[in-house]
């Protein structure tokens, strides 16, 4: 079973699809519930302790938006983590976008320099397109067991 993160990192889809073929998907979900459900965090709805902030300074410099600091305080020790990933491009906002642009090309920088077993796909646009993107996925999840996988576009 490998670690996957995947892109966008909080993609109920493609966290069923990872789940499904037997590996553990890094997701949003589950560090923002684990923080939701701290009972040591006693700011809600903020949900951050005093820590949070500084763990976004290892993946983002001080000069960078602090929003982009947050995020990646999340995103980044999940990248860190990771053992392959599964990034879908061109995705609607509704499928799980982070809305944050600086956020997001750190976040693709970041997974492409850890060179990592990576898929790229294309968000589908008909039930065509969807077979064969998730015939991708699977054919890419099934590789990760058999040999390691292999990075593709």
């Amino acid at each position: 079973m490998k670690k996957v993160f995947i892109y966008p990192p909080n993609s109920l889809i493609l966290t069923d699809l990872v789940e499904r073929f037997g590996h553990k998907p890094l997701t949003l979900q589950t560090i923002v519930g684990g923080l939701v459900r701290n009972p040591e965090i006693d700011s809600p709805p903020m949900n951050i302790t005093d820590e949070e902030p500084k763990k976004g300074l290892k993946y983002a410099a001080v000069e960078v938006p602090s929003g982009v600091r947050g995020r990646m305080a999340l995103i980044g020790p999940l990248i860190d983590a990771a053992e392959a990933a599964i990034i879908m491009d061109d995705t609607p906002i509704a499928f799980g976008c982070i809305g944050c642009a600086r956020t997001n090309e750190l976040t693709l920088y970041l997974i492409k320099r850890k060179n990592i077993p990576t898929l790229r796909v294309r968000y589908p646009r008909n039930e065509e397109e969807a077979e064969i993107v998730v015939n991708k996925i699977a054919h890419f999840l099934k590789s990760l067991e058999e040999n390691g996988g292999n990075s593709q576009n």
